[in-house]
């Protein structure tokens, strides 16, 4: 059993190294601050998302300058059994006194941890995180009835990675010639380093390691994977294939694994630690749909580089635009698929609410009119007419116009842009 004094000095050092970044480094306000309610006693707040993605500071920052405790799982002194996280309780209140916000970091590595934070709630306000969506268990959901509010962290957006950088986008600004290179310069930093905290920092270099605790961490040792050579010949595939089509079946042959139900619950894994996202295709037949090849999209384009140096600045750009949206769904409730037809004809998002198609989009790295090519405007006008949708978008790398095509009006709008929304 741990002791009282072990359990304090672990509490209190991690404390004391998050407090050290607050002095000592650039922390920006997150945009999801905005939609995150004040944490309450009837209710578990509940920050996911990727490692490293800045979870545990962002927990700080909703707890402003109360007197909270903060307590880290994921340090090896504290793997303790559930029934000794009252030791932690004491512990805590021994260093801090009466307390009334608790913040619980990574307490998904504690087996059984949910009866304990269950039994907390109504007291006391309770800030959970953790980077895998094993907080979200069933079991949680059936002990708290409803009662949390949850939240998804993603690596830095292209509007935070410009704060972190100290640059402006005022939108008078942007307009100027000098203004727009330079953004045009840093969406290509941002798709090459990608928007993991520290990567931006420190270079892509970084990513190497996080990339191993994910796969290890996240993914091998919590759910025990036994093949763990074999898994991790898939996420680097599937990675160096981001932005394309994968199927069950093909990977199964490809790495001779003997049953297809592994990749899809490997697959499963690597999404609930959030390294990959599916995106289904788009069929008003939902059998079509289930038995379609799905997309793969990486969390992050600084790992894709790592994995895969050779990825082409399209499916780079088609994964950003991807996962901006797969982060802005959380709150639009805006669903989001591909849509392929059966003569191949292509189109990269479909937007939709149910069956109504809301907004279709392509993503081509284009410069000037004459870089768009005809196939990716015909695929558009094929999808237009087939899903019955006007709304039509080409995000392209520093092109801007609008134009009416065989009578539909298309948008082109710059990468840079587009992520600014403005």
């Amino acid at each position: 059993m741990v002791s009282i004094f072990d359990l304090k000095s672990a509490i209190a050092e991690k404390e004391a190294e998050l407090r050290l970044k607050f002095k000592s480094e650039n922390i920006i306000g997150r945009e999801l601050i905005s939609r995150v309610k004040n944490p309450r006693r009837d209710f578990a707040t509940i920050i996911t998302g990727p490692r490293r993605s800045g979870k545990s500071i962002f927990a700080f920052q909703l707890a402003k300058n109360e007197n909270f405790g903060y307590v880290n799982f994921d340090d090896e002194r504290l793997r303790i059994p559930a029934k000794d996280l009252n030791r932690v309780l004491e512990a805590l209140y021994v260093l801090k006194g009466d307390i009334n916000l608790f913040i619980f970091d990574e307490i998904q590595n504690i087996d059984g941890w949910e009866p304990f934070v269950s039994r907390l709630l109504g007291s006391k306000r309770i800030i959970l995180t953790g980077s895998n969506a094993k907080i979200m268990s069933k079991e949680l959901a059936t002990r708290l009835t409803g009662r949390h509010l949850d939240y998804e962290l993603f690596p830095f957006s292209f509007r935070e990675f410009l704060r972190f950088k100290s640059h402006k986008t005022d939108e008078p600004s942007i307009y100027l010639t000098q203004e727009r290179a330079n953004l045009v310069e840093l969406t290509e930093k941002y798709i090459i380093n990608g928007g993991f905290p520290l990567a931006v920092r420190e270079g892509k270099i970084v990513l190497v390691e996080l990339y191993k605790d994910i796969i290890e961490k996240d993914v091998v040792q919590r759910y025990k994977i036994n093949m763990r050579t074999k898994l991790a010949e898939v996420s680097r595939y599937l990675i160096s294939n981001a932005s394309s089509e994968i199927t069950y079946a093909k990977l199964k042959n490809i790495f001779e694994i003997r049953g297809q139900h592994t990749i899809q619950d490997w697959i499963t894994y690597l999404e609930k630690a959030y390294l990959l996202f599916k995106v289904e295709r788009f069929s008003f037949k939902l059998k079509e749909a289930i038995i379609a090849p799905k997309k793969i999209y990486c969390i992050d384009t600084g790992i894709i580089g790592m994995i895969s140096p050779r990825h082409s600045m399209s499916r780079l750009m088609e994964n950003v635009v991807a996962i901006d949206l797969i982060r802005k769904k959380a709150y639009s409730g805006v669903e989001i698929n591909y849509w392929k037809n059966h003569t191949q004809k292509e189109v990269d998002f479909v937007l939709r609410n149910g069956n109504k198609v809301l907004s279709l989009i392509q993503v081509t790295y284009a410069s000037s009119k004459i870089d768009v090519k005809d196939r990716e405007i015909n695929n558009l006008l094929a999808a237009s007419k087939e899903l019955h949708c006007n709304d039509l978008l080409v995000i392209t790398w520093d092109y801007e116009a609008e134009e009416k095509i065989k009578g539909k009006k298309i948008r082109f709008v710059p990468l840079w842009k587009w992520l600014l929304d403005v």
